[in-house]
């Protein structure tokens, strides 16, 4: 759905309904709001029920102070009005108490967002507001002076996370995005020292989408609409379980020997729709859609792999906790894990981004999946499925490493056992 067009009381407890539903959120805790066009605030009301908020809920602050609504508007509307004041381009506040991010708050340390080339670009350098009494005029000051800085995310001391956007989504994508860049950076300091970019690397980790001649398809077999549906719901588990964000992951599956489904750009991967899906075929891209930023690497891939039928790039919470440590993920701890996913070769991210031939060859049906470091997890398979089920074994299959780490030392099965595996289950 076009959020421009939505109510604003509509956009808000569509946006709590997110939050809330992902224990980012308490009953009691968060606040969001919107400002029009014509200059009036809808915030979210205090004292209500943030899981089950109703758009008959939302209060409107109108420009010349007066309240419309049935409840009192958030207690934290003080620094919601004063960062509009303060910054004329926001339109949009989002401000919750994710646990990750509340853990930061409370050792006073600022998430590095300059881990991963994704995260840096959607949330930037994160502010830092000193604490204050939680609803007071104080504290809407030193907020606001933060964002007054230039900052769209600001961690408060000891409280939360406030963001801002020039819509509700831009504010919750940033939002969602230093949440997940938290919970990677307490799962990292689990098992080994982190690895941040320099200016230079974060630069060549955000390529822009590829320039691509166009083509208008003749038609659109029923297979490739299995395909798109397939797809649409296939993404969308794969947020639901957390191993995709709104901003973050890219599938694409082969249709025939010349063409390929992908994922486009800049969509919110909770909202896709078959439609959103980009056709590519012969190096070409389906008329008026933009692809992902990967649409070649996924390009090459099929050309050199024959075998391989589909690709996901995601970016799952523990897997990524290795990609940013120097710890080796050892899919040999189990059994299953290892027949599935193979031994996973970690490589460098200039190796996907100027060096795509090291990390084309290094991939195959022997070699199904693969850690880039700083960036992403790539899993490959014969059909969608497959490529699923690799991407959900090794995000398990970390969880459990990065947890063992905290129990004692990781025990892998010996040589011997990988070998009889390796005959049981033909694996050359």
């Amino acid at each position: 759905m076009n959020q421009n067009l939505m109510h604003p009381k509509d956009q808000i407890v569509s946006c709590m309904e997110r939050i809330y539903g992902y224990g980012m959120t308490t009953t009691s805790g968060g606040n969001l709001s919107v400002l029009d066009e014509e200059g009036n605030m809808w915030i979210s009301p205090g004292g209500t029920d943030k899981g089950n908020l109703r758009r008959e809920d939302i209060v409107c602050v109108k420009n010349d102070g007066t309240i419309q609504g049935f409840h009192p508007p958030s207690c934290e509307f003080p620094f919601h009005k004063a960062i509009y004041e303060k910054r004329p381009d926001v339109k949009a506040i989002l401000h919750a108490h994710p646990p990750a991010l509340v853990s930061f708050s409370i050792v006073k340390e600022i998430p590095d967002t300059k881990i991963f080339p994704q995260v840096f670009h959607v949330c930037g350098d994160v502010g830092y507001a000193e604490y204050e009494m939680p609803a007071s005029k104080e504290l809407g000051d030193k907020i606001s002076a933060a964002f007054a800085k230039g900052h769209n995310t600001v961690l408060l001391e000891n409280h939360g996370i406030v963001t801002a956007g020039k819509t509700l989504t831009n504010a919750f994508e940033k939002f969602e995005t230093l949440d997940y860049c938290a919970r990677v950076i307490i799962k990292a300091k689990m098992i080994g020292k982190i690895n941040s970019l320099t200016q230079t690397e974060l630069d060549l980790g955000n390529n822009p989408v590829p320039p691509l001649h166009e083509f208008t398809p003749d038609f659109h077999s029923s297979y490739e609409k299995e395909l798109r549906m397939q797809m649409m719901n296939m993404i969308k588990r794969s947020y639901s379980q957390m191993l995709f964000n709104s901003t973050a992951g890219t599938y694409s599956v082969r249709v025939n020997e010349n063409s390929f489904l992908i994922m486009p750009y800049g969509i919110d991967r909770k909202n896709i729709t078959v439609d959103d899906f980009v056709l590519i075929s012969h190096g070409k891209k389906e008329a008026g859609k933009m692809p992902s930023r990967s649409v070649r690497l996924h390009d090459d891939i099929y050309n050199a792999h024959p075998d391989i039928n589909c690709i996901i790039i995601g970016h799952p919470v523990n897997i990524m906790a290795y990609s940013i440590t120097d710890e080796i993920f050892n899919a040999r701890a189990i059994p299953e894990s290892y027949v599935l996913l193979r031994d996973v070769p970690i490589l460098k991210l200039e190796d996907r981004i100027k060096n795509s031939e090291k990390l084309i060859s290094s991939i195959s049906n022997n070699n199904p999946v693969v850690i880039i470091k700083n960036d992403c997890f790539i899993a490959t398979g014969k059909s969608l499925l497959e490529a699923f089920d690799r991407m959900e074994v090794a995000e398990y299959s970390a969880k459990a490493l990065v947890t063992a780490s905290v129990l004692g030392k990781v025990a892998p099965i010996t040589e011997q056992q990988t070998q009889e595996l390796k005959t049981v289950f033909g694996i050359e």
